[in-house]
């Protein structure tokens, strides 16, 4: 999954789709739906008649997997909590779940698009998950458009089936595992910081200079504990800075009873 990846800007230059096909172990019917599948809105190439970009098929195949995986979920965890139930089902369809299953398929290889900042953008998620093999859990920006295509994917596929449910099923395990199991659910950094702080019964302060400079930090009484950068987005740098917050708190309480306040 680190390997380094070559982003394509246009379908001449892209590998072929039937390459998708073995890929997934599933062959298309109607072939129109699966470069639909792969056809970003900002692709202008329309000499071979395909105007249509993935919105649509995403939205199905969004609707589909979240059934689907609310579904088996409902089913494996007899006993869970809807709560609990609505975080695991998060971690295995959010942005950064969907996107890794695209890079680990190299689906961003066949995407057709003309959009000059992807390129980077998966640049960044190479070098992120060499930090992060596993869900890193909001401390990485993941290109929107990689979870898009594997929701248009599955769209096309579902329709391709004539709208068979277990048929598509069938493919989209396949393409998704392995599935992050309750056991290894990892909450997000936000939340395991406040309801650790909770549970000492102190209260940390945000601050927010992201407009500023991209930066969130974290205050306990007037003592700076976590600071996170990261200017594309907020709630990363949030994440970022909790993180560094919830390990200055584990390492001083490992300690004393919060020393650096005195």
């Amino acid at each position: 999954m680190t390997e380094s990846v070559t982003v394509t800007m246009t379908e001449s230059d892209s590998p072929s789709l039937g390459k998708v096909e073995e890929i997934i172990g599933y062959i298309f019917k109607n072939k129109d739906l699966l470069k639909e599948a792969f056809t970003h809105t900002s692709n202008q190439d329309d000499d071979d008649g395909c105007q249509s970009s993935y919105e649509r098929l995403e939205y199905l195949g969004d609707s589909f997997l979240n059934f689907m995986i609310a579904k088996q979920h409902y089913f494996q965890y007899p006993n869970m909590k809807p709560g609990e139930l609505t975080q695991l089902r998060a971690a295995n369809v959010d942005t950064e779940a969907l996107a890794r299953v695209a890079f680990k398929h190299g689906f961003h290889n066949f995407i057709r698009h003309q959009d000059p900042l992807l390129l980077g953008r998966i640049q960044e998620l190479t070098e992120a998950i060499k930090e992060h093999p596993l869900h890193s859990n909001g401390l990485i920006n993941s290109p929107k458009i990689l979870a898009d295509v594997v929701e248009s994917l599955i769209g096309a596929v579902y329709v391709d089936t004539n709208l068979s449910i277990d048929d598509t099923w069938e493919v989209v395990k396949k393409m998704l595992e392995p599935l992050t199991p309750w056991e290894k659910l990892k909450k997000n950094p936000v939340t395991r910081l406040n309801e650790t702080c909770q549970k000492m019964g102190i209260e940390v302060e945000y601050k927010n200079l992201w407009v500023e400079n991209g930066e969130i930090e974290i205050y306990l009484g007037n003592k700076l504990i976590g600071r996170g950068k990261y200017k594309k987005k907020k709630m990363t740098a949030r994440n970022k800075a909790a993180v560094e917050a919830y390990n200055t708190l584990v390492k001083h309480l490992g300690v004393d009873q919060l020393p650096f306040l005195s």
